[in-house]
């Protein structure tokens, strides 16, 4: 079990902060103002999770952040990755995916004559371009540094009927 973790002593221009952002209109502001006020009345995290039906964790994550940050705790922060991972392909793999892409997914094994981005991330692999199975978005990632947007294939039905255009448009209208 985690030592119980409190928010600090707060001076009276923090305390009338937070009860000001506890009324906000943005939610996070006011979950985060809530879970401070309700830690300065020692209330412990996990009480104050149990309130809000959230983990403990947030709340003593709010707690940390306000600690460490002061009233900078109550705005959100950004949602991007604090760690971007390198590509999984170098420029090279990406030029031998875009080849792949002009042979049929059939001579690699696959029963599918169409092209999809798992059967692309498995063709790769097979042919060495990348060191382990990577994942749809990463080939959908190689595929835009080539300057092509993916879309899925469509299967088109036709008929050896040679009157199958002028049926198929007195049905569909």
């Amino acid at each position: 079990m985690p030592n119980p973790i409190f928010v600090r002593a707060l001076s009276a221009e923090e305390l009338a902060a937070l009860r000001t952002a506890s009324r906000s209109s943005d939610l996070f502001t006011v979950r985060r103002a809530q879970f401070l006020l309700q830690s300065h009345a020692r209330r412990s995290a996990a009480q104050i999770a149990a309130d809000w039906g959230c983990t403990s964790q947030t709340v003593r994550n709010a707690i940390r952040d306000f600690n460490n940050d002061g009233l900078a705790a109550l705005r959100p922060g950004s949602r991007r990755p604090k760690h971007l991972r390198p590509s999984s392909f170098d420029q090279q793999g990406i030029e031998a995916l875009g080849q792949l892409l002009h042979r049929s997914p059939r001579e690699f094994g696959f029963a599918n004559s169409n092209w999809s981005l798992p059967r692309l991330a498995a063709a790769a692999y097979k042919q060495g371009l990348t060191a382990q199975l990577v994942s749809r978005e990463s080939v959908r990632q190689a595929l835009l540094k080539l300057g092509l947007k993916w879309r899925k294939a469509r299967a088109h039905i036709t008929s050896p009927d040679a009157h199958y255009l002028r049926k198929k448009s007195a049905v569909t209208g």
